[in-house]
């Protein structure tokens, strides 16, 4: 199965958009939404074209291929303009044996075992590290990159890993969960 991954587009119609393009070339299964959706965060600049409702639209024109959770700038008043649940902390998704733990990266999920990979967003860098006994996995920013990253989302398929630029498209990054 293919998955499309990626986080904070924080209200960034211009990426958003963008994001979805990419998206629609990648003819993933599912499009995994790691929080951050729409708003942009006491410390972050405003992005691109910053506007919650356009962002929300492109969004729900999505509804049917998003699984979402929720990330520390997202609220319940999101639920008023977003047709699909942003509410749920972390999904797990079974892939090459191990168990992912895909969250927006501002909580630690307590439960994580060796060989376990969490897979977040929240500090905006594009990341693969094996740590003591779990891997580590951040798909970066879609719309606000941190340290000189680029604008950023993750697929998974078959066990690899590939990070891209949502401006071009183009690959930057690979790893393998195998």
């Amino acid at each position: 199965m293919k998955y499309v991954i990626a986080s904070d587009i924080h209200g960034s119609a211009y990426y958003c958009r963008l994001f979805k393009e990419r998206c629609k070339e990648e003819h993933a299964q599912k499009v995994l939404l790691l929080g951050d959706l729409l708003y942009h965060g006491a410390r972050n600049a405003l992005p691109p074209e910053y506007s919650t409702l356009e962002c929300a639209n492109i969004l729900n024109s999505m509804k049917e291929d998003l699984l979402c959770v929720k990330g520390n700038c997202d609220s319940e008043v999101d639920g008023l303009v977003l047709d699909f649940p942003v509410e749920a902390e972390c999904i797990l998704l079974p892939a090459e044996g191990r168990t992912l733990f895909l969250t927006h990266g501002h909580k630690m999920p307590a439960a994580l075992k060796r060989g376990d990979v969490l897979v977040c967003g929240h500090f905006h860098v594009p990341a693969f590290e094996e740590r003591e006994s779990y891997t580590y996995v951040n798909c970066g920013s879609v719309s606000i990159p941190k340290e000189e990253s680029p604008h950023s989302y993750l697929v998974l398929e078959d066990g690899m890993l590939t990070w891209k630029d949502v401006s071009t498209g183009k690959l930057f990054r690979t790893a393998s969960l195998k």
